[in-house]
């Protein structure tokens, strides 16, 4: 019979958190590593290891013909909040862990104009799938949905990303 997967939450986890919801730190991470997030403006709301919130507001650099944002940055906003939670949850593991997105989709529901937030919910999910793959030695994959809402608090956007975790082999 196999072994219960203990549910613990990454030590390293407020260590990453402080990194990433740093105003001028994550502004660095952006330029180097997404530039178009960066020119975007994505920010981070809030970070817990059960929730992410990250926002794209409405200007020149992120809109589309029809005066709203761009469908590829508000996907980019949505991917970040889900990515962040992956991230955090992968942060100095040991033995380390990668990850991947391996799909991606999206709906859209209203025209996307102002500060868009972006919430993912699945912090909890993403851990306990880090651990079994950790615990077994085995990819993991799991798909998170962010919602999009307004400032009306309406949803205009929900993108589902899977994100494949798999244990770094030693050198």
């Amino acid at each position: 019979m196999p072994q219960p997967i203990k549910k613990m939450i990454n030590s390293n986890f407020n260590a990453f958190k402080k990194q990433i919801t740093h105003p001028i730190k994550f502004r660095v991470f952006l330029l180097k590593s997404l530039p178009s997030a960066w020119f975007a403006g994505l920010r981070v709301v809030e970070l817990s290891e059960k929730k992410s919130c990250v926002s794209i507001q409405y200007k020149w650099f992120n809109k589309n013909p029809f005066n709203s944002i761009y469908f590829a940055m508000l996907s980019a906003a949505a991917e970040v909040s889900t990515g962040i939670l992956c991230m955090g949850n992968i942060y100095k593991r040991n033995p380390g862990v990668s990850m991947l997105v391996t799909q991606s989709s999206g709906k859209f529901f209203k025209k996307a104009t102002g500060k868009i937030n972006f919430i993912c919910n699945d912090g909890d999910a993403i851990n306990t799938l880090v651990e079994e793959a950790i615990a077994t030695g085995e990819g993991r994959e799991i798909t998170c949905i962010s919602k999009g809402t307004n400032q009306a608090g309406e949803v205009v956007a929900e993108f589902m990303f899977t994100w494949s975790f798999k244990v770094k082999q030693s050198k």
